[in-house]
């Protein structure tokens, strides 16, 4: 079975980049095709978002969606060691830029849902459950697909099937990022201990030498709580996986004291060899948007604002790609750019968007940027600079003002290795310190 008329565009995956990318093509009256292998709503870690998000849903007009599902506002962060003798906190208003202040922690099954059920709404054709089996062509204008039994046709191929990488391992693209080898293991829990007041929504990141946890609450009653482990660590331990999680929170005080009167009712899940890329992001024929384009270590939050971004830019992308098979002037410009132009336009905005995150993250595993991200204060403005990038202010391209800061801040960090500009800091271990004794929980696991 065969579709007649060729789709403007096959999105593979539902989530939020593939949903974003349908909603955008299908108000600019493309003829947009989402294929999702999965039924929704379903389970979905990465439930904290930066403020730059909620612009987007602004500019989506899904304002009034977002406030019927429960969530949690969220002004800043919380970040201390492991060992919970002290924490500090910052809120997004001391950002370099007035560009969003507040965000949201929320369940990902239900926002990803109403996203989706957007792009619906919006004209896109929805197909769930549906798994693309193979590609048959990928061409410039001319792509052929197998899915749902069928041969589907269409005029690009957008990838966003999230770490399944689909496009990607066919074309054979994905790559590990040195150094960032991990392994998460998550679960949600009732009835954590939480900041007060406005500092409720705060997601708390206790860092450890062998990774960190994260304390995300998503609404009134849950918190979602995860470990990110070395897969190195991870490994050399005689853990079952579905013990893992619980053995980290037994042996982490700031953890596990802000879950001594918590129930775990749900199961645990494991994610492993994420932080990868798949480059080039765009070719003939095609475009990486989301997880399926690259995933950086998740300890920022960052992976969902990316997407949906990138599918905002693709849909323009195409739009202008598809305008100029069919000779006409695009909305936007008088005249029109070449295919290769175009991607090399997509090329520069993701490298231009993920190289500050990227630098950041590989910061943060440097116990000299540790002691300074707690202190707190800097010269020249580098913690605002810092929080900036954390908020999400790198859209559509990082400014001057907070790159030339980050860049101070790396030197910052290479001195305090061997003269401490700021108070040094005792770093915590999860197998060098001993447990603090929570109380045990009924424990299950699935992989994920």
């Amino acid at each position: 079975m065969s579709s007649a008329e060729p789709f403007d565009a096959i999105i593979i995956g539902g989530g939020p980049a593939g949903a974003t990318a349908g909603i955008a093509l299908a108000r600019m009256g493309r003829r947009a095709l989402i294929l999702e292998k999965a039924a929704f709503p379903r389970f979905h870690v990465g439930e904290s978002f930066l403020p730059r998000s909620l612009v987007l849903l602004k500019q989506l007009g899904l304002l009034k969606r977002l406030e019927k599902l429960p969530r949690v506002r969220k002004f800043g962060a919380e970040f201390g060691f492991g060992h919970g003798r002290e924490t500090s906190c910052f809120t997004f208003d001391h950002a370099l830029f007035d560009d969003g202040h507040e965000s949201f922690n929320i369940e990902r099954a239900a926002f990803d849902n109403m996203l989706l059920e957007s792009a619906r709404d919006a004209g896109a054709i929805v197909r769930s459950s549906t798994a693309v089996k193979r590609i048959h062509r990928l061409s410039e204008n001319d792509v052929v697909i197998e899915a749902g039994g069928e041969t589907i046709t269409g005029r690009c191929l957008i990838d966003a099937s999230g770490q399944a990488t689909f496009l990607a391992r066919h074309l054979g693209l994905r790559r590990r990022i040195p150094n960032h080898n991990k392994i998460a293991y998550f679960g949600h829990f009732e009835n954590a201990e939480r900041l007060p007041g406005n500092a409720e929504g705060h997601p708390t990141v206790a860092m450890c030498s062998e990774g960190w946890f994260w304390m995300i609450n998503i609404d009134e009653r849950r918190t979602s709580v995860g470990m990110v482990l070395d897969a190195n660590v991870a490994r050399s331990l005689d853990i079952p996986a579905c013990d893992m999680l619980f053995w980290g929170i037994d042996r982490c005080p700031l953890v596990g004291g802000r879950l001594k009167r918590a129930t775990f009712p749900h199961s645990t899940h494991t994610i492993s060899d994420f932080s990868y890329y798949c480059r080039p992001f765009a070719g003939p024929g095609y475009f990486l948007i989301g997880d399926a384009a690259f995933f950086l270590d998740p300890v920022f939050s960052s992976g969902l604002c990316f997407g949906m971004d990138a599918a905002l830019h693709v849909a323009d992308s195409v739009d202008e790609l598809l305008a100029g098979a069919e000779n006409q002037t695009t909305r936007n410009r008088t005249t029109p750019r070449s295919p290769e132009a175009i991607r090399r336009a997509y090329l520069r905005f993701m490298n231009d968007t993920t190289t500050p995150f990227l630098r950041l993250v590989n910061l943060f595993y440097d116990h000299s940027f540790r002691e300074l991200f707690q202190h707190g204060q800097g010269p020249m403005q580098v913690q605002r600079a810092a929080i900036s990038i954390l908020a999400g202010h790198v859209f559509p391209k990082p400014r001057w003002s907070l790159r030339w800061r980050i860049r101070l801040l790396a030197q910052m960090v290479r001195i305090q290795r061997v003269f401490p500009l700021v108070a040094r800091r005792e770093p915590f271990s999860l197998l060098a310190d001993a447990a603090v004794g929570s109380e045990p929980v009924e424990r299950s696991c699935v992989g994920a």
